[in-house]
């Protein structure tokens, strides 16, 4: 997939050719285009002036960043002990059927990426579900598919009732 590096150049030129505001430029291109592209990561190098290993090299560091394409809406469910023992495996597989994706993955209409985590740190609301920074506590199978609703029609970050 191809992308437009003018895009890559305006957001480089927002944060400055500065090696310092390498982590805001890599942010800012990964929300542009949903994950690092390859073409983005070498432009980056060439105008900041480091080597592209350099900029690899944080890209894999931090898990924030993506060098695969990710969906447009990022689900995470807690695997910790606390969300664990009150059913986040359960959770996990019901939207991996319902999304038809591995943990991990992507769906085909790149809607949605299915990340399971080990800890949100909101142990007393497990089993916990977040899409794009909106926890959804004390989640159970039957509230998965309404809240997916929302994202998919477009009503982001709207609370489920």
């Amino acid at each position: 997939m191809a992308i437009e590096l003018g895009q890559v150049d305006s957001i480089i030129s927002k944060h400055g050719a500065d090696r310092d505001a390498l982590i805001s430029l890599l942010l800012d291109i990964q929300d542009e285009f949903l994950y690092l592209p390859q073409e983005a990561l070498q432009r980056v190098a060439e105008k900041v002036g480091i080597p592209a290993v350099q900029v690899y090299q944080v890209a894999r560091f931090y898990k924030a960043f993506s060098l695969t394409p990710r969906g447009k809406h990022l689900l995470t469910v807690c695997m910790g002990t606390a969300c664990h023992v009150r059913g986040g495996g359960r959770i996990l597989d019901q939207i991996a059927r319902i999304l038809n994706i591995e943990p991990g993955g992507t769906t085909e209409d790149r809607m949605f990426t299915l990340k399971p985590v080990n800890c949100l740190g909101c142990c007393a609301l497990g089993p916990v579900m977040v899409v794009d920074g909106t926890y959804y506590g004390n989640m159970a199978a039957t509230k998965i598919e309404k809240v997916l609703k929302k994202y998919r029609d477009g009503e982001e970050a709207a609370q489920d009732d």
